[in-house]
């Protein structure tokens, strides 16, 4: 139940700073985006990201940062395995999955349903 809780807890913080940058900065959601890919990339690299993944679990990988985290994961380990080559494969080997989840269950969405337009 503990789990839950804290995946609950740090999804929910990290998802309260992005609703604080978008209510209270002139960040673009794309900025805000690529803030939180880059900040998941940067504190994984240094090893600070994989603590609040321990503690939060699935509410910490699930998040943009929880992305960048996994590329930078992904590179660190293929360049221990491979070299500098793993630096450029490294990350899109561990990301692999979760895009093709999202473009693959994109798709079956958009067959499914048709879309209206905003009026």
């Amino acid at each position: 139940m503990l789990t839950y809780l804290n995946a609950f807890i740090i999804g929910g913080l990290i998802c309260a700073v992005g609703q604080i940058l978008i209510d209270k900065t002139k960040l673009t959601p794309a900025r805000i985006l690529v803030l939180f890919v880059t900040t998941g990339t940067i504190l994984g690299a240094l090893g600070i990201y994989q603590k609040v993944v321990d503690v939060g679990g699935a509410g910490a990988t699930v998040p943009l940062t929880g992305f960048g985290y996994n590329l930078a994961k992904g590179a660190i380990k293929d360049v221990d395995q491979y070299g500098l080559l793993g630096a450029f494969t490294g990350g899109i080997r561990a990301a692999a999955a979760g895009i093709t989840a999202a473009v693959f269950f994109g798709y079956i969405m958009s067959v499914a349903f048709t879309p209206k337009a905003k009026r």
